[in-house]
């Protein structure tokens, strides 16, 4: 056979595979006469049928087998001699196999880049300085009275007003999208929560119970049906239920509900400390995803869409999940799967190039892991719980596959704290955060 690569580009090849007539029709003949043996044709018993009659009927059936015995036979063969490691199941095109003539296929190729991390010192980076704000604290709060607030049915005659939780039965359409059509039955809607698509909850303030009305929204960009994006959607609401939120004071005998404080004054001072620590988590957490972002940026590199297609996915999975545990869907949100792989492409493209070049990293500046790093890890995990702390050590040691995820987050933790060590840092009083899937 004769074998051809193509770079169609760093993380791309395209290797072209010719098969020669000779053995081409070897395997025609072969084929045919395995196939033969099994053969059942009205009027002869198996076995027994003409070759000619089982040509003229099994054809399709041949191509299908000798085409999947050449690519089973040779492409692999043709990557390992020609060093190609693929990272995902290779794209085939093909000709038509014909008897008398080479077969000729190819095979689009991903394989991991050769990355080159040269550009790591002195990288600019800010960092937020931590300042206390009490108005985070009594938020905080106002949320845990929330939570904990009662809901008490409303009088017959009331309207639907902001922070009012309401049961709806609904029937939804879009004009010449008849596939959008959807209903649903008893859906809880907590109005003003903004969680649904912009305008719909609006507009369900000043209903009443047992009222039936028209709520038209314009469908966002990023709506599951793309085609759809930008057009009227027509929810038809029944109003079935509407109870409001009896909130429960914010005094001693809220605070002893958390357990250990006898006095809010507790309970607001060991949520000052709280918060402390989770803004100070926050910033180290965006100042590394800032130190990556620059890293990227002073070295670029393509990846493997494949590779980002898996990052795609577990991003994906994780907003679902996150979704499902708060009752809600991303269809809820007005995307779907498509909608948000197109929003978070750029994102996922990001966290996979910022994870070849730390690994990168790792193997320049010869980063390993000790005892006493592990040790430290599973302590962090455990939370200082002793039992745990046990049973953590158990786990890693009795499956080794988890134990190494676990040295290489350990190895890119130390490649992100070597970055920081070595980057220029400006503190700055804030900065503004965008929203992303992790």
């Amino acid at each position: 056979m004769q074998v051809t690569v193509e770079a169609i580009n760093p993380v791309t090849k395209k290797v072209f595979i010719e098969i020669p007539s000779e053995q081409v029709d070897a395997e025609i003949e072969k084929t045919y006469a395995n196939i033969q043996k099994k053969a059942k044709l009205q009027g002869f018993r198996p076995g027994k049928a003409p070759m000619q009659l089982v040509k003229r009927t099994y054809s399709d059936a041949m191509r299908d087998q000798v085409m999947r015995r050449f690519y089973e036979q040779t492409l692999f063969k043709a990557l390992d001699e020609h060093k190609i490691e693929p990272i995902d199941s290779p794209t085939i095109e093909s000709d038509i196999l014909e008897p008398g003539s080479p077969f000729k296929y190819s095979a689009l190729v991903e394989v991991m880049p050769e990355v080159q991390i040269t550009d790591y010192t002195g990288l600019e980076v800010t960092r937020e300085k931590y300042k206390f704000n009490p108005e985070n604290i009594e938020g905080e709060l106002k949320r845990m009275q929330e939570n904990m607030a009662q809901l008490v049915p409303v009088d017959e005659s009331a309207a639907v007003e902001n922070g009012h939780k309401v049961t709806i039965d609904y029937m939804f359409s879009v004009e010449g999208f008849p596939e959008e059509t959807s209903n649903e039955e008893n859906a809880e809607i907590e109005v003003g929560a903004n969680k649904l698509m912009p305008g719909f909850e609006e507009q369900l303030v000043g209903m009443k119970y047992g009222e039936t009305k028209d709520i038209t929204v314009t469908l966002p960009e990023g709506y599951r049906t793309s085609e759809a994006a930008g057009k009227d959607g027509v929810f038809k609401v029944t109003i079935k239920d509407i109870k409001r939120k009896e909130l429960p004071e914010l005094n001693d005998e809220f605070a002893q509900q958390f357990g250990e404080y006898g006095t809010m004054k507790e309970l607001r001072e060991k949520m000052s400390e709280y918060h402390q620590k989770q803004e100070m988590e926050r910033i180290e957490n965006e100042q590394k995803e800032r130190v990556i972002q620059a890293l990227i940026e002073k070295n670029p590199l393509e990846v493997p869409q494949s590779m980002v297609k898996r990052q795609l996915d577990h991003m994906l999975e994780n907003l679902k999940n996150r979704l499902k545990s708060q009752h809600m869907s991303i269809e809820m949100m007005g995307l779907d799967d498509e909608g948000f792989r197109q929003r978070f492409r750029e994102s996922a493209e990001n966290k996979v190039k910022g994870g070849l070049l730390l690994m990168a990293l790792v193997e320049k500046e010869n980063i390993s892991v000790t005892d006493e790093d592990l040790e430290q890890r599973y302590e962090q995990i455990s939370g200082g719980n002793a039992d745990m702390l046990g049973r953590i050590k158990e786990y890693y040691g009795t499956n080794r596959s988890n134990k190494n995820n676990l040295i290489s987050e350990i190895k890119e933790d130390k490649a992100i704290s070597l970055l920081l060590e070595k980057a220029v840092v400006t503190e700055v009083d804030s900065i503004e955060r965008k929203s992303e899937q992790e």
